[in-house]
């Protein structure tokens, strides 16, 4: 990695706080502890699809990809992204 593309995630977390990593499962799971949770979703499209998920909770973002779309409970506000960029 270059001193640059090194300092430009280091920029990017900066910016976007702690972004936690979790596997689909616990993601659903973090999702069940809020009444009407907020998420934003992506899809991106290289050789296959995959579907890209963030939500806060008690002041962390949480991310999760998944190869099949998430099956969200309707009290679940989703906001569809273009994409979703997560640094490193």
């Amino acid at each position: 990695m270059t001193n640059g593309a090194a300092a430009a995630i280091a920029q990017a977390i900066k910016a976007s706080g702690a972004i936690v990593r979790v596997e689909p499962t616990y993601f659903m799971t973090i999702l069940d502890k809020v009444d009407n949770p907020l998420v934003v979703h992506s899809e991106s499209k290289f050789f296959s699809t995959k579907y890209h998920y963030l939500t806060s909770y008690k002041g962390l973002i949480f991310y999760t990809k998944s190869t099949a779309p998430l099956m969200l409970r309707p009290s679940v506000e989703i906001i569809r992204a273009k994409s979703i960029w997560i640094p490193g």
